[in-house]
């Protein structure tokens, strides 16, 4: 366990959606810390962030433009920084696998960006958030931060004397996160849902909930972790009953996009042999704890899992509606 007292963080893709609540949330729940860098490179999304109650004329929050494949930015930003949590990724599928390049550039060589200036400014601890599309990756969305992820449990090996731990949140999809189905679904006015398949199913999780994920697994890592939140999850006509009200809807199966899953999972076949398993998380990792490991052969995929029901869905999006509204 660490304490926050007298420390200071830097968030990377810090005026999105998980760093704008990160931000919020921390700054509700702890006073004592020293000073939030948001370090993002859209200036606009930084004024507007700015200009929340909480951070206006905020002597503890700085706003830094930059971008993570910009190193000699990074290294500047990461002067007396304590801990880092890496949420800057590019992140649309279809985008990735027609721009690959660009996807490369900011999540696997902005990754080594990151790895390389917090070892030289001596970061104490660097959670880097990943996804589920980074276990047995069919997309190239996937394929960057499975890389990325490689890259960040391979730093600890090379941080030499330097006290620098690097650790992976990898968790499924954020509800109402900017770019994601759910927003997509509330502004539909004719009652028509394009969906790529009937049988899909997701993983998914609040904004708090990846909030708090993140801060707990910040204090309590040592690195070279894999933490993976325990989560329900949905089906993709649920979803639509949910926010439909189960009224008459029409369904239009568009087709899978390229690199797009039926289902996802969270830990592979693979990984199931260096998995434990504690009550709200599991844990991949070369050490060996003395807690249970999971079933050999196990994996933790969307559609052999806890789901919610449709009830469920319609409380926590408006949830996350009457939050945002709050926020």
């Amino acid at each position: 366990m660490v304490n926050f007292k007298n420390k200071t963080f830097l968030v990377t893709g810090g005026t999105g959606s998980f760093g704008r609540r990160f931000v919020l949330n921390f700054l509700k729940e702890y006073k004592n810390f020293k000073k939030i860098i948001i370090f993002s490179r859209d200036e606009l999304k930084q004024y507007e962030m700015s200009r929340h109650p909480l951070l206006l004329n905020n002597k503890k929050i700085r706003f830094f433009l930059g971008d993570v494949r910009d190193k000699e930015r990074l290294d500047f930003a990461l002067r007396e920084v304590d801990y880092i949590i890496h949420a800057a990724a590019l992140k649309q599928i279809d985008t990735a696998e027609y721009n690959p390049l660009e996807f490369i550039k900011t999540n696997v060589i902005g990754a080594q960006n990151i790895i390389e200036t917090s070892i030289k400014n001596n970061v104490k601890k660097i959670l880097a958030l990943s996804t589920d599309k980074a276990s047995s990756p069919q997309n190239l969305y996937g394929a960057t931060k499975l890389c990325a992820d490689k890259l960040f449990l391979a730093a600890n090996n090379i941080r030499g004397k330097q006290n620098t731990s690097f650790s992976i949140l990898r968790y499924g999809n954020v509800m109402m996160s900017r770019g994601s189905v759910i927003p997509k679904f509330l502004n539909i006015k004719d009652g028509k849902y394009p969906i790529t398949n009937i049988a899909m199913t997701r993983f998914s999780l609040t904004l708090d909930q990846s909030v708090e994920f993140a801060v707990f697994f910040l204090k309590n890592m040592t690195g070279s972790e894999i933490f993976v939140p325990k989560m329900n999850s949905y089906r993709i006509i649920d979803l639509v009953k949910a926010i439909s009200g189960e009224k008459k809807f029409k369904i239009k199966e568009i087709g899978v996009r390229l690199g797009e899953k039926i289902n996802e999972e969270l830990i592979s076949i693979q990984d199931s042999r260096n998995t434990y398993e504690f009550k709200r998380y599991f844990l991949i990792t070369q050490k060996k704890l003395k807690t249970k490991k999971v079933k050999i052969n196990f994996n933790y995929s969307s559609q052999e899992n806890s789901f919610y029901k449709i009830d469920e869905i319609k409380k926590l999006i408006n949830n996350e509606i009457s939050q945002n509204k709050k926020l």
